[in-house]
């Protein structure tokens, strides 16, 4: 029933401070502001890609007012689109999640429960929305993954493909050593990137190890994919944004980036990934798809 990430929330003090380098650095627009009973919150959206970034600002007392009091701003929710929101809704409340519905929308908490089935499940926030095609927008072409850190990542996955009516068998292993974590990659379809990246950090020194220390089970990041990384980085130094530029490996395209992370000062409160077209795919089950960068100029 998911067919891919389609969106991603923030809780934030200020909705407008929020916003600006979302639209300065990737050219995301204003898409209308509403509130949200569900959540407690003031919320504007930006639309981005072929989704949204849905920005959160505590409206009286709710999770959104919480969240902030305690983290700051920061990634509060991971959103995926669906092909049938009833039944998704349904699967949830057999599974007896906090699941809320509202503006067509439906809005997961994380579970109160324990032991396997609610395994990750502790920071677990989810909006669920109708699949609908729209036109990109902006120097993100979509979302692909958002990644949520929990202390057992094989158990979660497990907890997730239940929760979610998901095919464990399109589900990819995944583990770095470089940035210290294993897991596993929980894909919508085996065709598609859409996904959430469940993982256990493993070196507790590092930059994420650190966070999860800190923040415990929650989302860390997202990652969409952008065919203008070079223009995103020129953007993110002219304006003394903070980033992380990572050069293609090949030799053919040593100039090329193949990644950028954008940090969460720059996009007030979470980190950013992007990704060259194709390559998400040398690390999600299918290293044949990735393309050779196609060098049209831009």
């Amino acid at each position: 029933m998911l067919t891919r990430i389609d969106r991603v929330q923030l809780a934030v003090p200020d909705l407008s401070s929020a916003a600006d380098g979302w639209v300065a650095l990737l050219g995301a627009e204003p898409a209308g502001e509403d509130h949200c009973a569900a959540l407690g919150a003031r919320r504007l959206r930006l639309r981005l890609g072929s989704g949204w970034i849905e920005l959160l600002e505590p409206d009286g007392a709710g999770p959104v007012a919480d969240g902030v009091a305690a983290r700051g701003a920061h990634l509060f929710a991971a959103g995926a689109a669906t092909s049938d929101l009833d039944a998704l809704l349904s699967q949830l409340r057999d599974q007896d999640a906090a699941a809320v519905l509202e503006q067509d929308q439906v809005f997961l908490a994380p579970g109160a429960e324990h032991g396997l089935r609610a395994a990750g499940q502790q920071g677990l926030r989810m909006v669920f929305s109708p699949e609908e095609e729209l036109e990109r927008i902006g120097d993100a072409a979509f979302l692909y993954e958002v990644t949520l850190l929990v202390r057992d990542a094989v158990a979660a996955a497990d907890h997730f493909a239940i929760l979610f009516g998901l095919d464990a068998n399109s589900f990819v292993p995944i583990e770095s050593k470089h940035y210290g974590y294993k897991g596993t990659l929980t894909l919508f379809d085996r065709d598609r990137l859409g996904r959430l990246e469940v993982i256990t950090p493993n070196q507790p020194d590092n930059t994420m190890g650190r966070f999860f220390a800190r923040a415990g089970e929650s989302f860390y990041m997202a990652f969409a994919e952008s065919g203008n990384l070079e223009v995103i980085a020129e953007r993110a130094r002219d304006r003394r944004a903070g980033h992380t530029p990572v050069a293609a490996a090949s030799k053919s395209e040593a100039r090329e980036l193949n990644t950028v992370f954008l940090h969460p000062s720059a996009l007030g409160g979470m980190m950013l990934g992007l990704s060259a077209p194709s390559v998400a795919w040398q690390w999600s089950g299918h290293p044949e798809r990735v393309r050779e960068r196609e060098r049209t100029g831009s």
